[in-house]
């Protein structure tokens, strides 16, 4: 399928996808939660993509929010709609079984804020803002952005940006653990592929694993968890990639994992 507003490219063992509207700073719209819907469903079904890489096309934005002439023409019953769909298109990557990093170049506010959060990890440029500055159009973050905001710096840090509107740059989102690194713009994508290359290089079924288990965190008591991931951890034991990686490290040599 060939998709209107992003770019979709497969690459040894990953995707890239790149947010594709420049002209309107990436805003999310109807057609782009269409593309990225049917793009992470293409993942999904692929099982060579091991990982995903999310950014924006241009030096401005990763995604500067939802496309706000679409959404003024919103009423109480299609506000709702809007909001779950983009919500169900969120949750599809937010439960993808690989790594998922966004690359975050410029502004990321709004809908581009909560689609970073979907994301398992966060690369920003020094140039990056991020905020969900809803209040100000008197709207609420309607992707996810009140739960997963909450669970990722504390509710006290999500109630003052929410409410406030406020953006943070770079340094300020990784000072709160918002993004995981801050890179100058011209190094960010090339150093998130090169972190990306490094999960890679891991045994792919103990990645998948570990991205259940860790998912299943938020989710599950602490009890659940234990018992969760020795589940997954028994059936990682029971793999092909195990048996070479524990030979690989008693022979002192690179594991050849083969995804089995």
């Amino acid at each position: 399928m060939s998709y209107q507003t992003i770019i979709f490219e497969k690459k040894e063992k990953y995707v890239l996808i790149t947010l594709n509207r420049p002209d309107k700073l990436n805003a999310l719209n109807k057609q782009m939660f269409d593309d990225l819907d049917d793009a992470f469903q293409k993942i999904e079904l692929d099982r060579d993509v091991h990982g995903l890489i999310l950014t924006g096309s241009g030096e401005k934005a990763f995604a500067a929010g939802a496309d706000i002439k679409e959404l003024n023409e919103s009423d109480d019953r299609s506000g709702k709609l809007f909001s779950e769909y983009g919500s169900k298109v969120m949750k599809r990557l937010a439960e993808l079984r690989i790594p998922t990093i966004a690359a975050i170049n410029g502004f990321a506010l709004g809908g581009g804020c909560e689609l970073t959060l979907a994301c398992q990890m966060r690369f920003a440029s020094e140039n990056a803002k991020m905020g969900q500055p809803e209040v100000n159009l008197g709207i609420i973050p309607g992707y996810g952005g009140t739960q997963r905001l909450t669970r990722i710096v504390g509710k006290a840090k999500a109630m003052e940006l929410i409410l406030s509107a406020n953006m943070l740059n770079a340094e300020q989102a990784e000072k709160i653990g918002l993004v995981n690194t801050v890179y100058k713009p011209e190094e960010l994508l090339p150093k998130t592929e090169e972190f990306m290359k490094l999960i890679l290089s891991k045994g792919p079924l103990a990645v998948s694993a570990a991205v259940e288990c860790i998912n299943a965190s938020e989710e599950l008591s602490p009890l659940e968890g234990l018992e969760f991931e020795s589940r997954k951890f028994g059936e990682v034991c029971g793999t092909d990639d195990f048996k070479e990686g524990t030979a690989a490290f008693l022979e002192k040599r690179k594991a050849e994992f083969k995804g089995k």
